[in-house]
């Protein structure tokens, strides 16, 4: 008892405790141990500063008496009471689990006040909105009650004053004083009171009271809400939403119909001109259409075509759609992308003379490039390999009356078919050169005939009149035989006796050209974008692709951007013939061009566009095809197939590098004639060029050669050369070449093997020769059978095998022949299947060089 009284004794001697503290033992692993301190704090409610009515009705201080100071420390003094006997008798645990009990029971408590003081709030929230409606309410009937007082006494003012209009009208007159007045009062005096009408507007009011002041436009705007004032209850148009743009649009091309004949006049159906492709998409033939792409599938369904709009359909079904709608149909192809090659016409008075082009062809050495220098002043010839033309030269010679011609110079060797092809056909005249003292050869006939392909006027120079062997009227008569005909023979092809090295008769040449160039009025229109054609091609080191071409109509100028064959470029510079740049070329004007993306095929032709757009599309079509066209299979049958199956034919692979591409093409042509039955070859790359690292690598892993006419590899290709150890083959002049790929290819199929027959005999009877071998006794019918050769041993003309004879023996002596008409017995070396009346064949085996025809 003594503890107990001593304990509320001191009590009084602290303050109030807000915080309740206690302590708790952690336990951590390895017998560490912590102490820690608990504190349960009493969480206070702070109100929101706007808040007045919240200390009112707080319950906290409304239980708990205030006058009475005696109570409130009892329960402080009840409260610790229990407490402190536990600081010494609970345990650590029991206490932390108390103080956690009383923490919760506390924080219920204030969870409690915090949810009863929440709910007040609630009810105070909800007694002024209920309060401001109300106000609210009755401003809006005050406001209504007040607008139809207003509009009553208008409509009485307005009665008033028709009443007093009326008035004087029958005051003359007492006949219609007796109808007028009393009745018409009593008739307009109901409309004055508008009370009958009032329980029309009860819904409305209840509607008012729904809404609570939501509508602000007398419930005409239900859209717009908040406080209703007096102004808005007044003012029920102000803050409307306004009509758009589209709306009044809509409705003055409403009005605008109604006007015109109203919408029974139906709108008339508009025909359209409709592009379709290959393939279209059913949407975008719809768009373009200007239909509904539902209308067009429905269409589809219709015949029996299960499509989507986003699907593809063919041309065919796109014009069945076109028709069936009413439209007009313009069918275009992949192939409008490019440029079409038909020359469109010009007007006649755009027109001027040109310069005429004129093409000297005919055989090898017979003085081609020597009449071009004694009419240039110059000499191509001393640097051309071997003395011969193997390259197309364009030059522009201008002759003493100040006029131009444009010359070009082909090669006369046999390979170089291609080359005077393409010189005949962009030409305007050809020179035949014919030397005196050769007469007609191969290339001579060929010439003529691409000159006849080509449809041009020839006239016929007889070179090298200088010789005391010339004989020009064996030309002549020759030339009878090719149908060409001369004047000198009563023919319409000018002739003319010349000689390059003299210079003689060169006068009378040109001459002739200028007759026949009058005779043709060669015209072109030079204000245009420029065409032109592709003579030669090569890839220079310094300036990369470079094109010698011939301009044919307009003029090429610095800056234009064209297309040729499969590349596109802009023109770099343009250079003449004579080495200098120029800033623009005329028709007939043969120039080099550099600014290509690559080098193009001779014979291409280069054509000016727009825009380098319009080029690089035109480009990647004509590659796209090429592609195509390169590795399109060609078409076969099991036939072919088994046929090349059971071919044993040799390729012999190789590399082509040339200088130009027409040399390319020639080397090409070349290796194909070359090729036979038993061995090709096979072209693993033709380009035009230095010989490169790629073309070493491709060759070493082909294990082929390198062929390069014209052309030197460059530092790092001949590092690669020497390490992977490929054959290089050079070549300035191409008779060598093709002399030394004949050569090549024939050691790749070996020596010529020539059979001869010597001898024929056949078995009599069969023998047995030692343990294993079998003899035969033969008949010699024909020719020799000789100890060592090759024989033949057939059975009904099938052969059994093919073996040599190791021993001959007539009446037991061995003998080295056996003649015609005489029995011997053989011993055939690996065989044993001898019958009586086999057929033994003997022969010799001679092999011989193989040789190969140069065509």
């Amino acid at each position: 008892m003594s503890d107990e009284e001593k304990k509320p004794a001191r009590k009084p001697l602290g303050l109030k405790k807000a915080v309740e503290a206690g302590e708790v033992k952690q336990t951590f692993s390895h017998g560490r141990t912590n102490k820690v301190a608990v504190e349960v704090k009493r969480r206070r409610k702070l109100l929101k500063p706007g808040e007045t009515p919240a200390p009112a009705p707080e319950p906290a201080p409304a239980p708990a008496p205030a006058p009475t100071p005696a109570p409130a420390p009892a329960p402080a003094a009840n409260k610790p009471a229990p407490k402190k006997p536990a600081v010494s008798d609970e345990t650590p645990q029991e206490r932390v689990a108390r103080l956690q009990r009383e923490a919760e029971e506390e924080r219920l408590r204030l969870a409690e006040e915090n949810r009863k003081r929440d709910d007040q709030r609630a009810k105070q929230n909800a007694e002024e909105a209920k309060k401001r409606e109300e106000d609210n309410r009755k401003a809006k009937a005050e406001a209504e009650a007040r607008a139809k007082e207003e509009a009553e006494a208008e409509a009485v003012a307005n009665k008033a004053d028709a009443e007093e209009a009326s008035a004087p009208a029958p005051a003359p007159a007492p006949t219609q004083s007796k109808s007028t007045p009393t009745p018409a009062a009593r008739k307009f005096t109901p409309v004055s009171r508008p009370e009958p009408k009032r329980p029309e507007k009860k819904p409305s009011k209840k509607k008012d009271d729904k809404s609570a002041a939501a509508n602000t436009g007398g419930g005409k705007d239900k859209r717009r809400s908040g406080k209703l004032t007096v102004t808005k209850a007044l003012n029920e148009d102000e803050g409307r939403r306004a009509r758009s743009l589209a709306a009044l649009k809509r409705a003055r091309e409403k009005e605008r119909r109604m006007q015109g004949g109203g919408s029974s006049k139906p709108r008339e159906k508009q025909t359209r001109d409709v592009i379709v492709p290959e393939a279209i998409t059913v949407g975008e033939l719809a768009k373009r259409m200007g239909e509904k792409g539902a209308d067009l599938v429905k269409e589809l369904f219709n015949l029996d075509m299960m499509v989507t709009v986003n699907q593809t359909i063919d041309q065919d079904t796109a014009e069945l759609l076109v028709e069936q709608f009413g439209h007009n149909i313009q069918k275009v192809s992949e192939a409008d992308v490019d440029i079409q090659e038909e020359l469109d016409g010009d007007p006649e008075e755009t027109l001027k003379p040109r310069p005429p082009v004129v093409t000297i062809m005919g055989h090898v050495d017979h003085g081609k490039t020597s009449l071009l220098d004694a009419l240039r002043g110059a000499n191509v010839t001393k640097g051309e390999a071997g003395g011969i033309t193997q390259h197309i030269g364009s030059y522009q010679v201008t002759t003493k009356d100040k006029q131009k011609i444009t010359f070009l110079d082909t090669p006369g060797h046999a390979a170089f078919t291609e080359m005077r092809q393409r010189g005949a056909n962009v030409t305007d005249i050809v020179v035949l050169v014919v030397a005196a003292d050769d007469g007609i050869m191969p290339q001579t006939i060929e010439a003529i005939n691409h000159t006849k392909a080509a449809g041009v006027p020839m006239i016929v120079a007889i070179n090298k009149m200088d010789k005391p062997e010339a004989n020009p009227d064996n030309v002549r008569n020759r030339l009878l035989e090719h149908e060409v005909i001369v004047e000198k023979l009563s023919g319409d092809v000018q002739d003319v006796e010349i000689s390059a090295v003299k210079k003689t008769g060169l006068d009378d040449l040109l001459e002739a050209i200028n007759v026949q160039a009058e005779l043709l009025e060669l015209k072109a229109r030079p204000d245009r974008d420029a065409d032109a054609t592709v003579i030669e091609a090569q890839l220079d080191k310094g300036r990369g692709p470079v094109a010698t071409v011939l301009v044919t109509r307009g003029t090429l100028k610095r800056g234009d951007t064209f297309v040729v064959g499969t590349e596109s470029g802009r023109v770099r510079a343009i250079v003449n013939d004579a080495g200098k740049q120029i800033k623009e070329a005329g028709p007939s004007m043969p120039v080099e061009v550099l600014g290509l993306g690559g080098v193009p095929s001779a014979g291409d032709r280069l054509t000016v566009v727009e825009n380098e757009q319009r080029a690089r599309e035109v480009a990647q079509y004509r590659q796209e095809k090429a592609t195509e066209k390169r590795t399109a299979l060609a078409p076969t049958s099991f036939d072919t197939m088994f046929n090349n199956l059971a071919s044993n034919v040799i390729e012999w692979p190789v590399l082509v590098k040339a200088d130009v591409q027409g040399s390319v093409e020639a080397i090409v042509n070349a290796l194909h004639n070359i090729s036979n039955d038993e061995i090709k070859a096979r072209v693993l790359h033709a380009g035009v060029g230095a010989i490169t690292e790629s073309d070493v690598t491709l060759a070493a892993a082909s294990n082929a050669p390198i062929i390069g006419f014209g052309v030197r590899p460059n530092a790092k290709a001949r590092e690669l050369v020497k390490r992977d150890g490929v054959r290089m083959m050079y070549y300035d002049v191409i008779y060598h070449l093709t002399e030394d790929v004949a050569k090549e290819m024939a050691g790749e199929l070996g020596p010529e093997r020539i059979e001869t027959v010597v001898g024929r005999a056949q078995v009599k009877e069969v023998f047995r020769s030692g343990k294993k071998d079998k003899a035969a006794g033969l008949l010699v019918e024909e020719g020799v059978i000789r100890k060592g050769l090759f024989a033949r041993l057939t059975r009904d003309d099938v052969i059994v095998s093919a073996t040599t004879i190791a021993s001959l023996r007539r009446f037991k002596d061995d003998v080295d022949e056996v003649r015609s008409g005489l029995e011997c017995g053989v011993v055939l070396e690996d065989t044993n299947d001898i019958k009586p009346g086999d057929q033994l064949e003997v022969f010799e085996v001679e092999e011989r060089e193989r040789t190969l025809e140069v065509g």
